[in-house]
């Protein structure tokens, strides 16, 4: 997959409930204030897919359409109906169309970052970010509050994650990196897992032997040092996902069956939409897949209907799908966006501008219910009609799925209390 460079650069039930919750740091007083106003929902989400629109999509050419807008606005796509009655998207996402009842659409999300860098952190943390204090990217949070089996790693990202994996979290807490998006119907050849040049097992094990040693004499300074320690657990996992058969077949597409690969696309995307949904069935908790180059300042109609478009369609509507007939949905939490929208008025050079002031998301699975609208943009999306949706309370929401309480507080190095998501308030409407 390419990559882009942007433009900048208390019942008996309850008291059982509590004793459930208290594992993710959630203690019996915020449980009786968030079950007095009607907050406390059961999580169902067991692992999380982030699919990362890089570059900020327009709103207006995608999921939140006004077909009504004046010509300085309104763009070139006409809208469809999905498959829930009142809801329409654009044209050229009919396959999306079609499974619009499993993920929910958040219209009106709005925040006032207009730069690449800074709109991706917000959206890859859920808090605005801060020159003193780096937050830790969703995937680093799930990696450390969910464990996933040994010889797997729990945060894997398609084919890298770029800025912002762990924040002051650490290193232990980042992600795998496939290095290379999956081609269809063929093993992946996945960097530190395949053995190459005449490597073999036996070697790896004499060379962990040597590393064991190593280990012996210089053990307690190892211990004491936070990325040495960080290298270290990375080093012990890439060894047992060699030694693994199933960490192997984890990823391999050519073991999913016809009826499921023939829900995506032959596209780089769509195989790596297919991989998250295997390796969520395998035990992974967090996968990060990315489609940039959405910063469509010109020629913007072009762009997204002859590339970005078709791509996204095949990759997200297959992602559903697989998700649903593996009888993953319900456990697996899918979070789509960008880092913001795009303007609404059309510039000279017929494309779309960066736009922080409303954008959309999807969210699905995880107990979060599809084939409704939540939020709504102005008549011409030029910001939230009524009350924003922000970042942060899509974060908490995002949290709230996979039952990760996005109070709990960490602690930074230097002893600092941290909350993982400082502002936000999970969107109740999603869970009813």
């Amino acid at each position: 997959m390419a990559s882009h460079t942007f433009c900048d650069g208390v019942t008996r039930r309850d008291f059982l409930r509590v004793g459930a919750l208290a594992g993710i740091g959630l203690s019996l007083p915020k449980f009786l204030e968030l079950q007095a106003h009607g907050n406390v929902t059961p999580a169902k989400g067991r692992a999380a897919i982030y699919v990362r629109l890089a570059g900020g999509p327009s709103h207006m050419d995608t999921f939140d359409m006004k077909p009504d807008a004046p010509d300085t606005h309104r763009g070139e796509f006409k809208e469809i109906s999905t498959n829930v009655p009142g809801i329409r998207i654009s044209e050229h996402l009919p396959k999306v169309a079609q499974c619009a009842d499993k993920f929910a659409i958040l219209r009106g999300v709005s925040h006032t970052l207009a730069a690449h860098e800074l709109g991706s952190v917000y959206l890859l943390t859920g808090n605005r970010p801060i020159a003193s204090l780096r937050y830790p990217s969703f995937g680093a949070v799930v990696s450390r509050e969910m464990s996933a089996p040994s010889h797997l790693p729990p945060f894997v990202a398609i084919p890298n994650q770029g800025n912002y994996p762990t924040g002051f979290m650490g290193p232990e807490y980042g992600p795998f990196e496939t290095g290379q998006a999956p081609a269809a119907g063929r093993p992946m050849d996945v960097r530190g897992l395949a053995l190459r040049n005449g490597v073999t097992l036996e070697d790896i094990d004499r060379r962990q032997n040597l590393v064991k040693r190593y280990d012996t004499a210089f053990g307690e300074y190892a211990k004491e040092d936070k990325l040495l320690a960080g290298m270290d657990e990375f080093g012990q996992k890439a060894y047992e996902m060699m030694r693994n058969e199933k960490s192997r077949e984890a990823f391999n597409l050519a073991k999913e069956p016809e009826s499921i690969t023939g829900l995506f696309g032959k596209d780089a995307f769509s195989q790596s939409c297919l991989l998250a949904t295997r390796l969520v069935e395998s035990g992974v908790r967090f996968v990060t897949v990315n489609l940039g180059g959405w910063d469509t300042h010109q020629n913007n109609w072009a762009t997204l209907k002859d590339r970005l478009l078709p791509q996204l369609d095949a990759g997200l509507a297959g992602l559903f799908q697989a998700l649903a007939a593996k009888g993953l949905l319900e456990s697996t939490s899918v979070f789509v966006t960008g880092e913001f929208g795009r303007t609404p008025r059309i510039n000279q050079r017929g494309g779309r501008d960066h736009y922080p002031r409303a954008m959309f998301c999807l969210l699905g699975g995880g107990g979060m219910q599809g084939g409704r609208v939540i939020g709504e943009s102005d008549a011409k999306g030029e910001g939230p009609k009524d009350k924003a949706i922000t970042p942060d309370d899509v974060a908490a929401t995002f949290y709230r799925s996979l039952g990760i309480d996005h109070t709990k507080e960490y602690h930074t190095p230097s002893g600092r209390p941290v909350m993982i998501v400082r502002y936000g308030t999970p969107i109740k409407e999603i869970f009813a």
